[in-house]
């Protein structure tokens, strides 16, 4: 069988993108699928209540992902960065030494969210009816952040070395295990428990389980470039100079996503307080959100490991290219997505809801008002793709958080009483519109182009160089 990394530092550029884009798009698609799946068991056998409580428990569970997310993100320009020098050592030590740390990451938190679980609800002021449900789901899940954690890991490792098929097909796996086992544990079907909400957790904990164990074995039986086999599974044990460089680069790309779930957790707060089917209406809508932004997160990931690969090459010449093709592929694909949602809404509502359901007029004009927005949402993407491929990470950051915070949130807040909840759904437009005004200037003007970060090399006795951060040409 053929290797199926792919050279991301070759041949045309608008071909390798969307090349390379399509099967991450596929597995971002299956992964909203998966959820929309879920949403629609639980939707339909459980209740508006039940469907409210997953909603809120899975932003939650963004928020926890976003405290690790950070540190694979900065593995994977790492791994990117060495690969498109063809140091293949180089991106098994930073492999394994993010394989490590976000282990351990990811168990704390999960020991500290299963602990906590009722608290973190009760501040999000969860509906009174959907509470013990969304408690029951949340507890469960955490028990899985890790597997969860390890799994989106080596699919952004894979990913990193030009390899966009392998995470697909396990993608793939996943979702036919926890789509498949849902209805069988929340209405226990044969054999299975009738467990209501927390078996849908269970179905998603021993997918999970089992997903990342198979990619592993995969992995290793394959010779993929990130597997670590013999004397190599000691880069597990994290190196102090390349836990500097993935601590340094990923806490603030991991507060950059922790910035926009702390948005989403105030966001759903005040959408919970307009009652049940404002926030069943807005947990839907969060459902086809997911895949309307699924082509601009493809792309962006795409344009990040070309970037990533050609800037270890130091093929500097290419990543402005990389860059537009993005903006065009975002544009395209993002606009079919839009538009599909917002023409074919009554449908896809009726998915998740009843067709009398209060809840489905409030979600078409949550549709109507914000989706658009998504275009803006996939060019910044692009920009802040190329950006952090280069290790550039402060300034997406504080452009995030100005556009959260003070924009979109100060918004929401400012106009509520004129608009109602109508302010809450047009604060997305004014929010993304913000992030790209920002992310634009600093693509054209900031100083991310003025170092490559890269892995130490190990030089011929076999012991590493240090870390470094390599000044380049602006």
């Amino acid at each position: 069988m053929a290797k199926p990394q792919r050279d991301l530092t070759t041949g045309p550029i608008g071909k390798t993108l969307i090349a390379f884009a399509l099967p991450t798009l596929g597995s971002n698609i299956l992964q909203s699928l998966n959820g929309s799946i879920n949403a629609i068991w639980v939707g339909r056998f459980l209740g508006e209540d039940a469907l409210a409580a997953t909603s809120n428990a899975n932003i939650i569970m963004f928020l926890m992902f976003g405290a690790v997310f950070g540190f694979g993100m900065a593995a994977t320009i790492l791994v990117g960065q060495s690969w498109g020098r063809r140091d293949v050592e180089g991106a098994r030590r930073a492999f394994g030494s993010a394989i490590g740390l976000v282990l351990v990451v990811s168990c704390i938190v999960a020991v500290l969210g299963y602990t906590f679980s009722h608290d973190i609800l009760v501040l999000l002021a969860t509906p009174g009816p959907a509470l013990p449900l969304a408690e029951d789901y949340l507890r469960v899940i955490f028990l899985g952040l890790p597997a969860s954690m390890m799994i989106v890991l080596i699919m952004m490792g894979l990913r990193g070395t030009g390899d966009a098929m392998t995470p697909l097909w396990f993608m793939v796996l996943g979702v036919i295990l926890d789509a498949g086992l849902n209805p069988l544990l929340i209405i226990g079907i044969g054999p299975f428990p009738r467990l209501g909400i927390a078996g849908s957790a269970l179905a998603t904990l021993i997918s999970g389980s089992v997903s990342v164990i198979a990619l592993a074995a995969y992995i290793n039986w394959r010779d993929l470039p990130i597997r670590l086999k013999g004397a190599e599974l000691t880069f597990v044990r994290p190196d102090p100079a390349l836990v500097r460089l993935i601590v340094g680069k990923g806490l603030p790309i991991g507060a950059q996503m922790l910035v926009i779930s702390v948005a989403s957790l105030a966001m759903i707060g005040l959408v919970n307080r307009e009652g049940v089917a404002t926030s069943a209406a807005y947990g839907v809508t969060l459902q086809l959100w997911a895949y309307v932004q699924m082509p601009a997160l493809a792309v962006g990931a795409a344009v990040s490991a070309m970037a990533a690969q050609n800037i270890g090459a130091n093929r500097w010449d290419r990543v402005a290219q990389i860059t537009r093709a993005g903006l065009l592929y975002n544009l395209g694909l993002t606009g079919v997505m839009i538009g599909a949602v917002i023409w074919f809404d009554r449908t896809t509502l009726g998915l998740f809801l009843s067709a009398d359901s209060p809840a489905i007029p409030i979600a078409q004009r949550i549709s109507l008002i914000a989706t658009w927005s998504f275009l803006l949402f996939g060019a910044t993407m692009v920009l802040f793709g190329t950006v952090r491929a280069n290790g550039a990470v402060w300034g997406p950051l504080l452009i995030l958080f100005t556009a959260m915070f003070p924009v979109r949130l100060g918004l929401a807040l400012a106009l509520r009483k004129t608009l109602g909840a109508d302010a809450l759904w047009w604060s997305f437009p004014a929010g993304s519109a913000a992030t790209l005004l920002g992310a634009t200037f600093y693509y054209l003007y900031g100083p991310w182009r003025r170092t490559a970060l890269l892995v130490p090399r190990h030089g011929e006795d076999g012991q590493p160089q240090a870390a470094s951060e390599v000044p380049q040409k602006a």
